[in-house]
């Protein structure tokens, strides 16, 4: 008979095997591992329709993001902590995606597949294994892996349990299964902030995972355009293309003013705002290349829904870049507040024009004007530029 105790301790790691304090960046295998969440993202980007959503659709692939996302951070997380890189390591990350690719699959028939299911199951076990490895390695991993083991493998076993009922029951048991792998990390972040993700490895990697997901929404918007676009489609298009470049440069300026990690701690505020801002561009992508699709298809005005909807995912986009400087920084100068529900407002003024090929170009230069002002904003009042 197999002693549980002896397959630990072979499978367990040394101390010395971890990753140390020094500065690190994703790994190859971290970057491989993300090209196929890019294909699940897509996938979930695409069950929104060539026609404008209504509420259910919406929260519908809302909740697939979630489960996507989820799958992807969790992974995140072990890696800024514990990844070794060894050959046990690397077979258990390529076993995950082949999880990860089940996922992509099943996405678009969720809840009718056994896919989706099936899939995210293979990479929260592997995740389990992983964490079962580093048990050992020292007192503070021991209390942060009793923290993940517990927890997500009760949700394991809710989801689990959903294979095994129809497909009308099966979102139940994933949102009940999702909640109780959600709240895991709150409910032991005492323990979690004990043993610190890492500053600088953690922030370049969600910022990787959202590098993903303007790439997907630039392949929506470029797939939207005919082979033989009208000047009307082209002038839409590439002005619609500032929209997310605007982003980007918002992003990256932030990123490169650094994180001290004493604010980073456990990074469950971090990841879980970048999660919902994650959702509002995924939206955005979405929306940019519908209203591509409705000035190619000769529609005179945007359905007031497609508009609506747009000025929701800039706006979770504003006002979570102020959450995401508070709880990263430790500070948001009053001119960055004061000028967010200016931006909104804006904004909603220009969703307001039906034209789209109006209302984007004005779009863009809205972008384009806030993006310049909060980039220096963020030099302007960040810790390095106060320390140089």
């Amino acid at each position: 008979m197999i002693r549980l105790p002896r397959i630990t301790t072979r499978w367990g790691l040394e101390p010395s095997a971890l990753p140390g304090d020094e500065v690190r960046h994703a790994s190859w295998l971290e970057l491989f591992f993300d090209l196929v969440f890019v294909l699940a993202l897509a996938a979930v980007q695409n069950r929104l329709t060539n026609e404008v959503p209504n509420a259910g659709e919406i929260l519908r692939s809302a909740g697939l993001f979630v489960i996507v996302y989820w799958a992807w951070v969790g992974q995140a997380f072990y890696d800024t902590r514990f990844d070794p890189d060894d050959f046990a390591h690397r077979i258990s990350v390529l076993i995950g995606m082949l999880g990860a690719g089940a996922m992509a699959v099943g996405v678009r028939d969720a809840p009718d597949t056994m896919l989706l299911p099936i899939g995210y199951l293979v990479v929260r076990a592997t995740l389990l294994a992983l964490y079962l490895r580093v048990r050992g390695t020292s007192p503070t991993a021991r209390r942060l892996t009793g923290v993940y083991l517990s927890g997500f493998s009760v949700g394991w076993l809710v989801w689990a349990a959903s294979l095994a009922v129809s497909g009308n029951l099966r979102p139940l048991l994933w949102l009940i299964g999702l909640a109780i792998e959600l709240l895991t990390p709150w409910l032991g972040r005492r323990w979690l902030k004990q043993h610190p993700v890492h500053p600088s490895h953690l922030p370049e990697r969600i910022g990787q995972f959202t590098i993903i997901l303007l790439g997907v929404s630039l392949s929506d918007l470029i797939g939207a355009v005919p082979t033989q676009p009208s000047v009307a489609v082209s002038v839409t298009a590439i002005t619609a293309f500032i929209i997310p470049t605007s982003v980007w440069w918002v992003y990256t300026t932030y990123v490169t003013m650094g994180l001290t990690q004493s604010r980073l701690s456990a990074g469950l505020g971090y990841a879980n705002t970048q999660g919902v801002l994650g959702a509002a561009l995924l939206l955005l992508g979405w929306c940019l290349g519908q209203t591509v699709r409705e000035v190619a298809a000769g529609t005179p005005e945007l359905p007031g829904m497609l508009r609506f909807l747009l000025v929701v995912s800039l706006g979770i986009w504003i006002l979570g870049g102020l959450a995401l400087q508070w709880l990263a920084l430790g500070t948001v100068p009053l001119p960055r507040i004061l000028f967010a529900p200016i931006a909104i407002g804006v904004i909603v003024a220009v969703a307001l024009v039906p034209e789209a090929t109006v209302m984007v170009p004005l779009l863009g230069v809205v972008l384009i004007g806030y993006a310049t002002v909060v980039s220096r904003l963020i030099i302007r009042f960040s810790p390095v530029q106060g320390d140089s």
